[in-house]
Formats: structure tokens, C-alpha cells, sequence
């Protein structure tokens, strides 16, 4: 008996621990189901709103001066470096300058001597030819006088019978033959020439001296001096190296005077306009900052790599010489900025159809509310009505929980 008494109360307190057991789970599971749900936490508020948008773009310089070889040749001195800042009609290079002396001496030559022929033709012909001329019509004009001495004695002879009209018609014929040659020579001296060959030659003499002019130029250019004030910042050659005509030799700008050309993809060119401040960072001095505004906003859209972009020029407002050209940099435009608005973080906002709505938290409760909005970021929503500065509104819950209206939450950080 003793036994069974034992037995029977070993299985009360089984039971009873049991069920302490069980009521115990159930007040688990009831506080678990009826405790609040933790979620992140945001004050509406004023804060300053911006919307941008950025690419990547590339500096040049507003004034540029890149010096190329006038012509194929040796460059003979430097007189600059990178970094340099020069003055205008400062010496920068000069190339080997033998070849455009030797050509100006051939052009030289050769304009004098056009110029010797066409006076020559002017003049009838050379010194030499002209001596000739002469003899050659003085001559002539000896034997006209000789055939008409001649003509004249036969003819007096003809008429006291002493000549024969054989003999005087000999002699009127010589006469005729001593003129014709006198008129020959006199023609051949004065019009040795035509206005086509005296047109032909003034020419030559015109094609000679621009010749020369184009090699003074020539020469003049070999000795490369700054246009303008500003900074050497590229110098591709070395002394002595042989370049081809057309070929760099060095690029000054005036580094306080800088754009940047960039391009932005096709969604975002309606966004942007003249004005539009831009801030520009260079990777090479992440330290810095340089600031502008758009130029020249896109107009059109072209083809660039596989993007359709849009070219946009933007002047840089505080070049002071740190930012060099042809340097690959970001750009941040300004597309909207409005400062003390009250706003809440985009996580917060709802959206169901064409309607808005936050949950607002009230007594640890969430309740759902209706709100205006007008300026959305990536980060920041602009709040025009349904609530107050200084409201809490929930963001998430940190469970997988559902928000709802109604719902009891608890805040944490």
C-alpha cells in the first residue's frame, strides 16, 4: 500500500509540473504575440534638399596653344620646361634653322634673276644681244647708203650715156635689197618679244618673289613664340629630335581659364541647364575641389562608345592653375536645390496607386497617413502636408514583420 501511495504521488507532481509547464509556454507565446515590434525610427524635420546627377568628363583648356613644327627639321633648342609659366612673345623653341637660310638664298637667286630677264625683255634683250642689234643695224644702214650713193652716181652716169639701164636697174635693185634688210633689222630689234612672252615673264618674276616671301616665313617660323601669357604644361620633344612637319612640340594655356566637356546619358539630359552649379573632383588630389557652372547645356544627343549621351560644357569657376588639361575628372551638377524643407528619408514613404503615406507613430502605435509630397531624392522625400516638424514615423521594422495601422512598435536605433 505503502507503495502504490508512492507511485501515485510521484505521478501528481509529474502532472503538476506538467501543466506549470504548459501554463507556462502559453504566457511565452502570449507575451511573444502581443509584444511590441521593434523598428527604425525617423523625425520629419527641415533639411536642405539637392537632386544631381554625375559623369565623368575631361578639362581642356579655354586658350590653347599647341605649337606644331612649321616644317621637317631638327629641333634645335628648348627653352621652356612643363610647369613653366611664360609671357607673351616669350621664346619657347627654335628649330634648326639651315634649311630655311639656304632657301632663302635660292629664292633670293632666283627672283634676281627674273627679275634681270624680265628688264632684259623689257629693254629689248641682254647687254650682249643689244651690242649685237647694233652692229648688225649699223651695218645694214652702211650698205643702204652704199647702194644709194650707188644708184644715185649710175643714174647721173645714165643720163650723159656714160651708163648702161642694166647697170642702174642693178644698182635700184641693190638699193631695194639694202632696205628691206635695214627694215628687217629695225623689226627684229623692236619687236623681238611678244606681250605673251613679256606677260609670261612678269609671271615667273611674281611666282619668285612670293617664293621668297614663303621662305622668310618660313625662317620666321622656326623661332616659336608664346601668343599669349600662361603655362607650359606639355612638352612631347627633346633637343636634338627630328619631327615632321605638323608634329606637337609643346602646349601653353592660361590654366585660370579651364571647361570641362562631359557627356550624360539620354534620362538625364532634361534635367540639366545653363547655370547649374557643378562640383568637379580629380582623383589624382582627392583632397580637392573645384567648382563651376554649365556653359553650354546639350542640344542634341549623339553616339558615344555604346551610350547616347549628351555633350555638356562647364566652365570651371576657380581655376587657379592646379588643374591641369586633358585630365579625366568627375562632375557633380546641382539639377534642383531647396533648403529648409521639411522631409523625411525615402525609406519611409508608401506608395499605393497615385496615393502617398507614411506611418506615423502615436502612443507606440503606427498609424497610417496620408501626406503631400513635392521634391523626391535618392535620398530624401519633401513633405507638403500631412505632417508636422518634429513627427517620428517608422521606416522598417528590424523583423520581417509587416507594418500596418494599428500595429504596436517599440523604436529602436
Amino acid at each position: 500500500m505503502a507503495q502504490q501511495s508512492s507511485s501515485s504521488s510521484r505521478r501528481w507532481i509529474g502532472g503538476v509540473a506538467a501543466a506549470a509547464v504548459l501554463v507556462a509556454a502559453f504566457f511565452v507565446v502570449r507575451s511573444e504575440f502581443h509584444s511590441a515590434v521593434p523598428v527604425h525610427v525617423a523625425t520629419v524635420q527641415f533639411e536642405d534638399i539637392r537632386s544631381t546627377v554625375s559623369t565623368n568628363g575631361k578639362v581642356e583648356p579655354v586658350q590653347d596653344f599647341q605649337a606644331p613644327a612649321p616644317l621637317p627639321g631638327v629641333v634645335s633648342k628648348l627653352f621652356v620646361q612643363v610647369g613653366d609659366k611664360v609671357k607673351v612673345g616669350q621664346e619657347l623653341v627654335q628649330m634648326d634653322d639651315s634649311g630655311q637660310r639656304n632657301r632663302i638664298a635660292a629664292a633670293e637667286a632666283a627672283l634676281v634673276s627674273s627679275q634681270q630677264s624680265l628688264s632684259n625683255m623689257q629693254h629689248g634683250g641682254a647687254q650682249e644681244e643689244l651690242l649685237t642689234q647694233g652692229n648688225d643695224l649699223r651695218a645694214a644702214q652702211a650698205t643702204q647708203q652704199q647702194a644709194n650713193a650707188s644708184l644715185t652716181a649710175l643714174e647721173a652716169l645714165q643720163a650723159k650715156g656714160a651708163a648702161s639701164a642694166n647697170e642702174v636697174a642693178s644698182a635700184r635693185q641693190r638699193k631695194q635689197d639694202a632696205d628691206t634688210h635695214v627694215a628687217e633689222v629695225q623689226a627684229r630689234k623692236a619687236g623681238r618679244y611678244s606681250s605673251s612672252d613679256m606677260a609670261t615673264q612678269q609671271a615667273q618674276v611674281a611666282q619668285q618673289r612670293e617664293s621668297l616671301i614663303a621662305a622668310q616665313a618660313d625662317l620666321s617660323a622656326v623661332d616659336i613664340r608664346a601668343p599669349f601669357a600662361g603655362t607650359v604644361y606639355s612638352v612631347p620633344v627633346s633637343e636634338h629630335d627630328f619631327v615632321q612637319s605638323g608634329e606637337a612640340l609643346l602646349n601653353v594655356a592660361d590654366l585660370s581659364k579651364l571647361q570641362v566637356r562631359a557627356y550624360f546619358d539620354e534620362p538625364e539630359i532634361g534635367k540639366l541647364s545653363v547655370g547649374q552649379p557643378v562640383k568637379i573632383v580629380w582623383d589624382a588630389r582627392p583632397n580637392e575641389t573645384w567648382h563651376g557652372h554649365i556653359e553650354i547645356a546639350p542640344t542634341t544627343i549623339i553616339t558615344y562608345g555604346t551610350r547616347n549621351v549628351g555633350e555638356c560644357v562647364i566652365t570651371v569657376d576657380d581655376a587657379n592653375g592646379d588643374l591641369l588639361p586633358n585630365t579625366n575628372v568627375t562632375v557633380t551638377v546641382t539639377t534642383l536645390q531647396k533648403n529648409h524643407v521639411l522631409s523625411i528619408p525615402r525609406e519611409a514613404l508608401h506608395t499605393d496607386g497615385a496615393s502617398n503615406y507614411v506611418y506615423r507613430i502615436v502612443n507606440g502605435r503606427l498609424h497610417k497617413t496620408a501626406v503631400q509630397i513635392d521634391v523626391v531624392t535618392l535620398t530624401l522625400v519633401e513633405i507638403t502636408g500631412g505632417l508636422n516638424d518634429g513627427d517620428n514615423v517608422a521606416l522598417g521594422a528590424t523583423t520581417e514583420a509587416e507594418l500596418s495601422d494599428g500595429l504596436e512598435v517599440k523604436a529602436e536605433q
